[in-house]
């Protein structure tokens, strides 16, 4: 009988989530609004604290960092929901475009779940809050009576 006496050395796959870096440079950019939404938007705190939270994406280094940011989007996300809106904006097309943007959120907190690369996610959702900002500045600069519309009907 022989029995070896070699080693044998064992690569131990390490799961760190951290170290899987991203890039944020081709992400797309935050469109913005005009200075008459700005001044609304700046008296609806739960705006601003979600647009602050959603601006922090654009410094995630790496995958924790994103999981992270985008758990305060979703924190504020449920809060901003809930808030009262102002008057410009409570219109069912601004609260489907947000619900369109949460939608997206979670789709890419269900690729970080799942280890998948949320990088096309990413895309979308950035899109999704765009149009959401889009259609706060289409609302202000509507100026189409729709009373009229319905009286003549």
């Amino acid at each position: 009988m022989f029995v070896s006496c070699k080693e044998k050395s064992q690569e131990v796959a390490v799961d760190d989530a951290s170290g899987y870096g991203i890039s944020t440079e081709k992400w797309p950019n935050k469109l913005s609004v005009n200075s008459e939404v700005k001044a609304i938007l700046g008296k609806w705190p739960e705006y601003s604290a979600m647009d602050v939270s959603f601006d922090a994406i654009y410094n995630a280094a790496n995958i924790e960092d994103l999981r992270l940011t985008l758990e305060n989007i979703i924190e504020d996300q449920k809060l901003l929901e809930d808030s009262k809106y102002p008057i410009e904006f409570d219109k069912p097309q601004i609260k489907s475009r947000q619900k369109v943007f949460k939608t997206y959120v979670l789709k890419v907190k269900g690729d970080l779940i799942y280890r998948l690369d949320p990088e096309a996610s990413v895309h979308e959702m950035i899109n999704a809050y765009n149009a959401l900002r889009k259609q706060f500045n289409v609302m202000l600069s509507n100026t189409l009576d729709t009373k009229l519309i319905l009286d003549e009907a």
